[in-house]
């Protein structure tokens, strides 16, 4: 019994980098498409601002009900190759499959090709693309709490997860900077100007190939590197059926509907929500707010959020000591202060340069990180031992994030002021709203939320 639930579950280095390279693929489609969707929709492929929002929010919902369907299934799943390895190879291939026909376009259309059959037929991809995505996600994120038992260590983990997050941020930008740089150095088309239009379909369907080659390596150096304990491979029944002399000490047993009765099971989703909304929205209107809002020329959209991924990534490196220094709660709340001081920043500055831009993003780079890895982290300290339902836990709290983002998105598409391609002088002070209000109305969100489980700590209260 022992050898199957060791008193303290830990991992080499070596493991740790090859279990947080198993959600490359997965950050660096996300990336694209919530730093790159919307604009190359409306500004590149000339779809109306709703219809582009309507396919944001197709993919968040078709995400949103996957995921917990796929966190059931997952903590089902007999494991012969392992139940989360099993469910992370199949979204794999999903998104392998799928993803290149979204940054493409209709390969079945033409000129007088309506716009919302173009929908119905880009929705097809972003449904299967969305269904691989929350397989692997779910799946990786429920093997935290079975390779390591301590909670610095699912803390440092986690970390290590966002730090590969950030570097494939990092790479989306680095590599959309470059094409937009050889673009302009090898311009010999006067078509191609600073303004997104359709002569940068080609280099959207480029960086989306790139980044699939390149994820898929990093999946592959996930399944080589990282070994599924045997007790996370179907021997859950070992676990459940303890000897006489261990049922003083056992724990009980949660399945997936003990948990629909945890107070502070809706606490971290509710935080997790909040978070995720912060991360997201921002990520998904910075591009149209420096283009639009600002200005500022095209490269721009890779240049800025680049800098914001760069602060999350330094600020990735302190989260382990600086949790354990002051603990997961308050690092937390440190992380909203900072979106906070970001949110401020744009809507107290009316005409921020391009100078100004590159502080305000440090502050939402460092801050978004920060609450990031620290709701995930309260996820996996929700779940503790329970890792037999973990998977359910982790597809819930996706589910309230994914549908909340699509709804926010909706939403303000809905009320832009202007629909066509073109911006009307509305929008310059519309999206430097969406940056301010948004993120910084959230963020007050969450700190309430904050408040909530500092009375009342994280923890399974009822038997």
């Amino acid at each position: 019994m022992e050898h199957f639930v060791p008193a303290d579950r830990s991992l080499s280095v070596c493991r740790r980098v090859c279990y947080a390279a198993g959600h490359f693929l997965n950050d660096l489609c996300a990336s694209m498409w919530f730093t790159y969707l919307l604009v190359y929709l409306h500004s590149v492929l000339g779809f109306q601002s709703t219809y582009a929002g309507v396919m944001l929010l197709i993919g968040q919902i078709a995400d949103g009900v996957c995921t917990p369907l796929v966190g059931y299934e997952s903590d089902r799943t007999p494991g012969i190759y392992g139940k989360r390895k099993t469910w992370h190879l199949l979204g794999t291939v999903c998104v392998l499959v799928s993803f290149p026909f979204i940054f493409n376009p209709c390969l079945a259309c033409n000129d007088s090709t309506p716009q919302w059959a173009q929908v119905v037929y880009f929705s097809t991809f972003i449904i299967i693309f969305q269904f691989g995505w929350a397989a692997t996600q779910i799946s990786h994120l429920s093997l935290i709490p079975e390779l390591v038992s301590s909670e610095s260590d699912k803390v440092e983990l986690t970390a290590y997860r966002y730090a590969f997050t950030v570097v494939a941020n990092i790479t989306v930008y680095t590599v959309a900077w470059l094409l937009f740089h050889f673009q302009a150095q090898l311009n010999v088309d006067p078509s191609i100007t600073d303004d997104l239009g359709q002569v940068d379909i080609p280099l959207f369907r480029t960086l989306a190939l790139i980044m699939l080659g390149t994820g898929a390596l990093f999946s592959l150096v996930f399944h080589v590197g990282t070994k599924e304990s045997v007790s996370a491979s179907g021997r859950e029944n070992l676990l459940i059926t303890p000897s006489p002399s261990q049922e003083a000490l056992a724990r009980p047993v949660f399945q997936w509907k003990h948990w629909l009765k945890e107070p502070s099971f809706y606490q971290v989703a509710f935080l997790y929500m909040c978070t995720r909304m912060i991360v997201n929205l921002s990520q998904t209107y910075i591009s149209v707010y420096l283009t639009n809002s600002l200005m500022l020329p095209k490269n721009f959209i890779a240049i800025i959020p680049l800098s914001m991924y760069v602060s999350g990534f330094v600020c990735s490196l302190a989260m382990k000591p600086v949790s354990k220094l002051i603990g997961i709660s308050i690092t937390y709340l440190v992380g909203l202060l900072l979106v906070l001081g970001f949110a401020s920043w744009v809507f107290v500055d009316k005409n921020m340069g391009a100078e100004s831009i590159y502080g305000a993003a440090v502050l939402l780079g460092a801050g978004s990180a920060t609450i990031l890895v620290m709701s995930l982290s309260m996820t996996a300290k929700l779940i503790g031992e329970q890792t037999q339902s973990g998977a359910f836990v982790y597809g819930s709290m996706s589910f309230t994030d994914k549908v909340a983002n699509g709804v926010g998105v909706i939403l303000i598409q809905s009320i832009r002021p202007c629909s066509t391609d073109a911006c009307c002088p509305d929008c310059v002070w519309f999206y430097r709203n969406v940056m301010a209000t948004v993120t910084g109305g959230v963020a007050v969100a969450a700190a309430l939320c904050l408040f909530t489980i500092l009375i009342w700590p994280i923890r399974i209260r009822k038997s």
